[in-house]
């Protein structure tokens, strides 16, 4: 809870969103937005440009742009040139998608540039689950829904 200034009283912090943000190294955005969007189907939503991108480019340098996919929605950003270099390998974060379809949706991420990890694996408990790595070296766990069985009832 944070402390309101004037009376000390606790007031509720309310988020809005919940939006992870994928960067990748500059200037790379512009070819991420497109992979996500060949591989996953993602629908481009806002989009931010350098406001001093030179005459004579074909396309604007973008710092940021939001994508939908499903119905969430994650930022793809340029990494500033002066930022410490970004680690994604081994640092716990992965992106999870759910579909019907999970072969044929890492197929897709493949033929986009994705590259497959391991083999798709089906069990009772987690259903369909395969994995892709992105060219920005993000994993992506892509899975059937997962099936909610009823609590059972104590006795």
């Amino acid at each position: 809870m944070a402390q309101d200034g004037q009376n000390g009283a606790a007031t509720a912090v309310v988020f809005s969103a919940f939006k992870p943000q994928v960067l990748v190294q500059a200037p790379k955005a512009v070819d991420a937005v497109q992979f996500y969007k060949s591989a996953f189907g993602a629908e481009e939503v806002g989009r931010e440009v350098h406001p001093k991108r030179k005459a004579d480019q074909e396309l604007p340098q973008v710092i940021s742009a939001d994508l939908k996919l499903g119905s969430s929605v994650f930022s793809v950003s340029d990494l500033p040139s002066d930022a410490a270099e970004v680690k994604s390998e081994g640092s716990g974060i992965a992106f999870c998608l759910e579909t019907e379809d999970v072969s044929g949706a890492i197929s897709k991420a493949v033929a986009a540039g994705a590259v497959a990890e391991g083999d798709v694996t089906k069990d009772e408990v987690t259903g369909t689950v395969g994995k892709v790595k992105d060219p920005y070296g993000y994993l992506w766990v892509i899975s059937s829904p997962a099936v909610v069985k009823p609590a059972e009832s104590e006795a």
